[in-house]
């Protein structure tokens, strides 16, 4: 599904412990470091969406998190032409998200990277809330720089004054 605008409607999500560090998870195979996403299929709200991805992705249920917060719209990315599909090109710019802030409700061993038949990730690590986003392929950066300055509001620690280390006069 893409809007008329050429984005694929996906959620992000953002998982805390109860020490305001975040769930990052290393793509299968590769070298990146990521948070949990993906799209938001026909008839799907963008919270139902969020639970599926966090079940598929991470292994987690609702009952193991609650919802600290989410972007009050869309955030936008576009993706380099060279991983467009071939059919997609011309219509196909990038995905535009909605993004979940989560609290881990559950433990550290709920998290389940084999839910699934076809896991998105292969390793995972608790990060500091502002850890550098030098991990996290290029053309996502500014969209978690983005959702992270917008969701750190409704976090105690993360850092002083909710301000980002890293924006400049933000």
């Amino acid at each position: 599904m893409i809007d008329r605008d050429g984005y694929r409607p996906n959620v992000g999500i953002i998982l805390c412990n109860a020490k305001d560090e975040v769930f990052w998870g290393k793509r299968i195979r590769e070298h990146s470091w990521q948070f949990p996403q993906g799209g938001i299929k026909w008839g799907e709200t963008p919270e139902q969406a969020m639970y599926r991805e966090l079940r598929e992705e991470v292994g987690l249920q609702p009952g193991h998190v609650s919802i600290l917060g989410r972007t009050q719209g869309w955030l936008h990315y576009d993706v380099p032409t060279k991983w467009v599909k071939r059919e997609w090109r011309g219509s196909y710019k990038g995905q535009k998200q909605i993004w979940f802030l989560l609290r881990l409700t559950g433990r550290d061993c709920d998290v389940c990277l084999r839910a699934t038949g076809h896991p998105e990730f292969d390793a995972w690590r608790w990060n500091e809330y502002w850890v550098s986003l030098d991990s996290v392929i290029e053309f996502k950066r500014e969209v978690y720089r983005l959702a992270l300055g917008e969701l750190v509001q409704y976090l105690d620690n993360a850092a002083p004054g909710g301000r980002s280390p890293y924006c400049s006069g933000a």
